[in-house]
């Protein structure tokens, strides 16, 4: 795949922004016209920039509003893209993107614009250059792909192409059966945006809300494996307007653009032809750890909450200040060590998760798979007895360790063989089932691909969550078989629990453990028999419980004792679905706990989240902001 990036899709300056673009490993750019208008660089040096950098510069862009206009007008135009050519000479580009005219003077003859295209074909062949033709989706008489390539192919001039964009087809549903019509020469190049879908007006969805492939719910695995198939050999080059893009780090922006053509190139909801060829998706197999960092004074505060949750401390690393704490199939490692990964995290954020590993069948391949997406490789020094368990970074430049599955009870026997206590006989919890982790707004998409183009996991659909002090965006990835689950979460509201999280903490991290239980009613009361500190949730929230659902009475007045929350889902058939939970205060004014029961239930509780806040909003020094 070649691959490119227009210059509007992320923040800086233009030369800034070329450096991003060719630091995440594009192999060109497209040039946008206001970037080239408002630098102080000419045409020429940043054409002679784009080739110190390596970049192609793969098409200039936009040209509007040329066919089809009155004879004054029609003069204007062409004199106008006499002076475009004279640019795309300087920049070193062969390719003018012409969209379709939205003007309110534009015939609808197409005769007319065959002719129009025809001269402008005639005009640019004359010096070397090629007009790549777009159907924009909000064209004033051509809006759809098919109709842009009837008239290129009516034109039959060489210089005279299409330019296919994924939103313009698909934000109007456009058959991407209808592409493999389109002969590959006359296909110049392809411009690739996401979106999610959206009910507002086309200009509007386009200008603020495109997204990098696998952030939408755009079908494009579909859209790419159709021009696959007619044999185009071009650039895959993304075009994206979105607000949250341009507040964002370029390279950080230009770097997820980069992930996001390579998850497209493998197919993001389904393989693509091109999948055998590529590293595979990393299949998780399960949570293995968390691993927080703490001082020795932390350590005994966040044992102080596991105990009344059933875990016990099992054994101590062979040489490192580390203890292993366990109950179920739940392994949580708490590092007190003096220097290192985890003693820089706690000295920054405080105690908190540093890590998590995950089981993979295949770490050689997980790791392939994390270069070919340019996700860094986390390397430190390992002692000669040590186990080397390799890992990227994470969220908040934690670490994901990928923990090889066939000899993880070698690697436990090995790194931990002093032991402390015995687990207890009867678990009260059994896993973990989902890991909860806040970010900046801006960063939410961003991590959103992280997981689902480095992991076999999908994403579930968007919600938007009421805080008390504002709205919280909420989102999880998954793996196929929930064995592992991340939600995701983010707020523009400077007071919400998420933004106070982020504030305190000094960046994203993650801000709550959610344990999976056969018997949550059985973990609250051990919880309360030992004073650990829960949420404490209003007897109006159960008042409420008992008049919407057909609940015992006596077994919403338990619930209400232990605080444990509710939800049940009736599907079309009439099938019910139930789930329960409950939550503790935070720890160390940082993390929490939850612990949930499900009876079939697929879903995150979200239903409660709005009481949950509005009980953490009471404890407000638990998030102090």
């Amino acid at each position: 795949m070649k691959t490119s990036i227009a210059t509007v899709s992320i923040s800086g300056t233009l030369d800034a922004k070329l450096q991003a673009i060719a630091d995440a490993g594009f192999d060109g750019a497209e040039v946008f016209e206001n970037d080239l208008l408002s630098t102080h660089m000419s045409a020429r040096e940043i054409g002679a920039r784009m080739a110190d950098l390596g970049l192609a510069c793969t098409m200039f862009q936009p040209f509007r509003d040329l066919e089809g206009l009155p004879p004054v007008q029609r003069q204007r135009a062409f004199d106008r893209l006499e002076r475009k050519f004279d640019v795309m000479e300087e920049l070193g580009t062969d390719l003018l993107l012409v969209c379709s005219s939205c003007s309110p003077l534009a015939d609808a003859d197409r005769a007319r614009t065959i002719a129009d295209l025809h001269e402008a074909g005639e005009r640019a062949a004359a010096r070397g250059l090629r007009i790549g033709y777009e159907a924009l989706a909000w064209g004033r008489h051509v809006n759809d792909h098919r109709d842009a390539w009837s008239i290129v192919r009516d034109v039959d001039h060489a210089a005279i192409g299409l330019v296919l964009d994924s939103f313009h087809s698909l934000s109007r549903r456009v058959p991407s059966s209808s592409i493999g019509d389109i002969r590959p020469e006359k296909l110049f190049i392809v411009q690739v945006a996401d979106a999610p879908v959206l009910d507002m007006e086309l200009l509007q969805w386009s200008r603020h809300f495109r997204s990098m492939p696998g952030q939408g719910d755009f079908p494009l695995d579909d859209w790419a494996d159709a021009i696959r198939r007619i044999g185009y050999q071009g650039y895959w080059s993304l075009e994206i307007f979105n607000d949250r893009f341009r507040a964002g780090s370029a390279h950080g922006v230009a770097l997820d653009g980069y992930r996001s053509l390579r998850l497209m190139q493998g197919g993001i909801a389904q393989p693509s032809v091109e999948a055998e060829a590529l590293p595979p998706r990393v299949k998780p197999g399960g949570v293995e750890f968390i691993e927080f960092a703490a001082s020795h004074e932390e350590a005994d505060l966040l044992g102080g909450m596991l105990r009344p949750l059933g875990f016990r401390p099992t054994a101590r690393h062979r040489s490192k200040d580390v203890t292993r704490w366990q109950q179920g199939a739940i392994n949580i490692v708490v590092n007190c060590e003096p220097e290192g990964l985890a003693h820089s995290f706690d000295m920054v954020h405080g105690a908190s998760v540093c890590a998590i590993g995950l089981a993979v069948d295949d770490v050689g391949a997980a790791l392939a798979r994390a270069e070919f997406l340019h996700i860094p490789r986390f390397e430190q020094a390992v002692a000669p007895d040590e186990w080397p368990i390799p890992s990227v970074r994470g969220v908040g430049g934690s670490l994901v360790y990928f923990v090889d599955a066939a000899t993880r009870d070698a690697m436990w026997r090995h790194e931990f063989p002093h032991p402390l206590e015995p687990v207890i006989d009867a678990p009260l919890i059994d896993a973990v089932d989902h890991i909860a982790q806040t970010m900046q707004y801006e960063e939410f998409l961003s991590w959103l691909l992280f997981y689902v183009s480095l992991f076999d996991m999908t994403k579930t659909p968007q919600l938007e969550i009421a805080d008390p002090m504002g709205l919280v965006q909420s989102q999880a990835v998954e793996s196929a078989d929930g064995v592992v689950r991340f939600t995701l979460n983010g707020s523009l509201a400077s007071q919400s629990l998420s933004s106070r999280f982020i504030q305190n903490y000094f960046g994203a991290g993650v801000q709550h453990i959610a344990f999976r239980t056969g018997n949550v009613f059985a973990v609250a009361q051990a919880a309360q028999d030992t004073a650990m500190e829960r949420l404490e949730i209003p007897r109006n929230y159960y008042d409420d419980l008992e008049a919407r659902w057909d609940i015992d009475p006596a077994q919403v007045d338990r619930m209400a004792a232990l605080d444990v929350l509710y939800d049940r889902v009736v599907d079309e058939a009439g099938a019910e679905t139930e789930y329960f939970q409950f939550y503790s205060r935070a720890f160390a004014r940082r993390v929490f706990f939850e612990v949930v029961q499900r009876h079939g239930y697929a879903g995150y509780g979200a239903v409660n989240a709005p009481i949950r806040l509005a009980a953490q909003a009471r404890h407000k020094n638990d998030f102090p902001g």
